[in-house]
């Protein structure tokens, strides 16, 4: 990728890593694991999460973690799980039709 371009597909696979991290986790956790315990020790420390949107805005209970670029992470209930959404816009100029 050229040099000074935005790669959407990398944003959004790094979401899916931290989405499958958070899975792992609770996996071998082997017990209920709670969305405080998960902001905690996996989401709080990740260099992708705004922490002051998703404290503004991520809910209470947490419900959505905002990433400093226009993707985040928001909590299923129905599945127990956390899945990427967009949050921001994508500008049109970085976006390849292939």
């Amino acid at each position: 990728m050229a040099e000074g371009t935005v790669d959407y597909y990398a944003m959004v696979e790094e979401a899916w890593q931290l989405s499958d991290t958070a899975r792992d986790y609770v996996k071998n956790a082997g017990r209920d694991v709670d969305n405080a315990e998960l902001w905690e020790k996996l989401f709080a420390p990740s260099p992708l999460v705004d922490h002051e949107r998703t404290q503004a805005e991520g809910g209470q209970p947490l419900q959505k973690i905002f990433f400093k670029n226009p993707y985040g992470l928001q909590y299923r209930a129905d599945h127990k799980d956390w899945i990427p959404f967009r949050h921001g816009a994508l500008d049109p100029a970085y976006l390849q039709v292939i």
